[in-house]
């Protein structure tokens, strides 16, 4: 397998485009899979990165049969030689441009998050996607930035079929591929790991480049002092020091600060967790995402269901935020997703009166159920309309719970929340959450 999975490979391929660097480059990646290649592209050629946003416009009575493409301002490119081919009117090509260039505002929407786009005019535009394999979504793309002003056009990919990369000659000015191996089946079989890149991944991406390169990504520039602390931190645990990211925004704006506890196989790198954190720190709340476990602890799977172990981290860790000058006085919440719901659960109880609210998301707080009656904080819990199972343990956890408390069910949802729309519709209930329970003003007296 020459990649281990596309962040690796986007790190080999930005190594490969490194002779690109320059002011007037931006890196372009096609969603989903495209753009974590993407980002490490434009991390290494330290450009601006986008998302190119395509929809192709198909043939009505064969729609794998492209006779044109459209990106956003209004672009369109059409192959007159299909369209005539295949007997297509005017009308015709209109209804389906119509649908195509409803669904594609809907994505860009999505992705850009009231971001503009990247101007392209007269600069040099690196298109990036996981691989090529029939060349159709790639050349449309090409097209699209090249008739929204680019200069140059440069197709990146790790991996492609030899005869899909040779008909892209004649759309982009070069074509980097690191494989072109001659037996290509598919585009998977070139990766160790070649998940489903999720929306949520890709926000997250999205937003952390855009925190990099602020004032290219269609808005005004991030104040420095917006922050007054975002870093990495180590936190002394018992024996073990906790690897975590602080965010914390000026006192001014703060409205409080929010711990996460991930889920079983997850950690602070989670990209659900990460796009969660993003939507609370552009509503003026702090974040704190850290490893419940160390890398030893980790290898030992009973640790990972050990509530009362990570119960006490949770604490052990609040209690060090307590002692951190940018947080002092800020209410502090939990959110907590599948174990590390119960974890936060736990250590609520443990902690009566010094945590203001806890949201839990996809969790499982049967698995403190012998703690929950304990529990003052107002506590959320969110569960997908799909994860049948984990609703009816949130239900039964409810007639534990003496604190007020709310189930919100997520239409459509399944466990992760991948499904597009149902993270966006978590975060937004959570931020609601805490907004409501941390801000100093509307927290009772006790």
């Amino acid at each position: 397998m020459p990649f281990v999975d596309r962040r690796e490979a986007g790190r080999r391929l930005g190594k490969k485009l490194r002779y690109l660097r320059g002011p007037e480059v931006v890196v372009l990646g096609l969603p989903r899979g495209g753009v974590p290649v993407a980002f490490e592209v434009a991390r290494e050629l330290d450009a601006p990165l986008d998302v190119i946003v395509v929809r192709k416009l198909g043939v009505p009575f064969h729609p794998e049969l492209g006779m044109g493409a459209i990106g956003e301002g209004g672009v369109r490119v059409v192959n007159d030689d299909v369209v005539r081919r295949a007997g297509i009117t005017r009308g015709e090509l209109a209804g389906v441009e119509e649908r195509e260039r409803a669904e594609l505002e809907l994505r860009a929407q999505h992705f850009r998050r009231g971001r503009a786009p990247e101007q392209l005019s007269g600069r040099t535009a690196v298109v990036v996607d996981d691989g090529v394999a029939t060349g159709s979504t790639a050349a449309a793309a090409c097209r699209i930035a090249r008739a929204n002003g680019a200069e140059r056009v440069v197709l990146a990919v790790p991996v492609g079929a030899p005869d899909a990369l040779d008909g892209l000659g004649d759309v982009v000015d070069e074509l980097v591929c690191l494989e072109a191996p001659e037996r290509f089946v598919a585009i998977g079989q070139w990766y160790a790991n070649f998940a489903q890149t999720s929306d949520a991944e890709v926000l997250d991406l999205l937003h952390r480049a855009a925190r990099t390169h602020p004032a290219s990504a269609g808005g005004p520039a991030v104040d420095p002092d917006v922050w007054m602390r975002d870093e990495e931190v180590r936190v002394q645990a018992g024996r073990v020091r906790l690897a975590g990211h602080l965010t914390v925004p000026e006192a001014e704006r703060a409205e409080g600060v929010v711990v996460f506890a991930h889920g079983s196989g997850s950690s602070r790198h989670s990209p659900r967790n990460r796009y969660v954190a993003g939507i609370l720190n552009r509503a003026g709340l702090g974040t704190l995402l850290f490893d419940l476990l160390d890398r030893n602890e980790e290898l030992d799977r009973a640790n990972v269901f050990d509530i009362e172990l990570l119960g006490h981290r949770l604490v052990e860790v609040t209690e060090w935020l307590r002692t951190q000058p940018e947080t002092d006085g800020l209410g502090i919440g939990y959110f907590g997703a599948s174990t590390g719901a119960a974890a936060a659960l736990w250590a609520a109880a443990e902690d009566p009166t010094g945590v203001a609210a806890v949201v839990s998301r996809g969790g499982r707080p049967d698995l403190a159920a012998e703690r929950l009656a304990e529990v003052r904080a107002p506590t959320l819990l969110i569960v997908g309309g799909r994860d049948d199972a984990v609703i009816g343990l949130n239900q039964q956890a409810r007639a534990l719970l003496r604190c007020e408390n709310r189930l919100a069910i997520v239409p459509g949802a399944t466990h992760l929340f991948e499904e597009e729309g149902t993270l966006d519709q978590a975060a937004g209930l959570a931020r609601d959450w805490f907004i409501d329970h941390l801000t100093p003003a509307r927290q009772p007296i006790l």
